[in-house]
């Protein structure tokens, strides 16, 4: 038996704009024959490098670079090995120096784990936070999770 989270609202895949696949790894295993805590940290990685990095996006502005501030994870299901699995990404917030998104790791149709990952943006050189630019925020609008309102970037 798989032990699952109880939450009353489950992420669903659809939701996210940005899906890709991913294979789980025997390497991404523990002592308890299921995926490590810590790998979970680097699947969110592939998904967010893998949206942001690609320059047909257009979304890092030359001279600039993202630099993720917080990682919050929900563990919602075991997953094991072999399987695939399904990553989805999508933009929950912009501030004036950041982007909020939330992600999932889906298995089976199962969503495995959640997270919701903080980036600002800096200067490349003085790695200072650097504000949103008018066209940034437009690159990175078709990228909104359904059900989250595109609103004016705060202070963050």
């Amino acid at each position: 038996m798989t032990a699952r989270s109880r939450d009353r609202e489950l992420p669903q895949l659809d939701d996210f704009p940005y899906r890709m696949s991913d294979n789980v790894r025997f390497a991404d295993l523990d002592p308890n024959n299921h995926v490590n805590n810590a790998v979970y940290a680097s699947y969110f990685e592939t998904s967010r490098v893998t949206l942001m990095k690609d320059p047909a996006r257009g979304l890092i502005p030359p001279g600039q670079a993202w630099v993720l501030v917080r990682l919050d994870i929900h563990f919602r299901s075991e997953l094991h090995w072999p399987g695939t699995i399904e990553l989805g990404i999508g933009l929950v917030k912009l501030g004036r120096t950041s982007a909020h998104f939330d992600q999932v790791v889906f298995s089976d149709g199962v969503c495995i784990a959640s997270a919701r990952a903080v980036n600002v943006l800096v200067d490349a050189v003085s790695r200072k936070p650097a504000p949103l630019s008018e066209q940034l925020t437009a690159d990175l609008s078709r990228w909104w999770r359904r059900g989250f309102a595109e609103e004016a970037p705060t202070s963050s």
